[in-house]
Parts: C-alpha cells; structure tokens; sequence
C-alpha cells in the first residue's frame, strides 16, 4: 500500500511542478527567475526519477537473466542476447528523459 501511494505522490508532485513553472507567468508578483527555478527543479525529479526507474527495470533484467542461466548454463547464449536487447531498450528511455528533460530547461 505504501508503494502505491509514493509512487502516485511522486507522480502527482511531478505533473505538478511542471504545470505550475509554465502557468506561473501570469501570476501577480512572479517574475522570469521563478519560471524558470521551477523548470529546473521539474526537469531534475524528470530525470532523477527516470533514472531510478531504469536502474530498476535493469536491475530485475539482469538478475532473472543470471537466474535462468545459473539454472540452465546451456541456454547462455539463447538468454543473454534478449537480455542485451532488453537493457537497451530501457536505456534508451532514460536517455529520452534526459532529453525531455534538457528541452525542458532550454524552454525557458
């Protein structure tokens, strides 16, 4: 139940903060530097929960790859390619977030 509710909390609280740096220009007593901390500080818990997330997903790759292959070293070969092809894949998300994340900051 926890996990559920941090993750939606982190979900949220990143929606948000993206929103409120781009809806922050027409607010009375806002100015461009408070526009654009808040769209640093949004791309930086886009990337640092990108980050956390393929860290994870590539973790759980690796460990039931090693799994299945200490289980049945025969099947090595058949087990590590879609291995590879899986962590890149997840890699390749991150890096999209990471770009989102650089667009994010040259918006402002």
């Amino acid at each position: 139940m926890f996990k559920k509710t941090q993750a939606l909390a982190t979900i949220a609280l990143t929606t948000l903060m993206t929103e409120s740096a781009f809806a922050a220009e027409d607010v009375v007593g806002s100015n461009d530097f408070d526009m654009k901390a808040m769209a640093a500080v949004s791309a930086g818990i886009a990337i640092g929960l990108a980050v956390l997330g393929g860290a994870t997903g590539q973790g759980k790759a690796a460990a039931a790859a090693l799994e299945g292959i200490s289980r049945n070293p025969g099947a090595a070969d058949r087990i590590q390619t879609p291995m590879i092809l899986g962590l890149a894949l997840i890699e390749s998300l991150v890096l999209f977030a990471f770009v989102i994340a650089f667009l994010l900051q040259g918006k402002i």
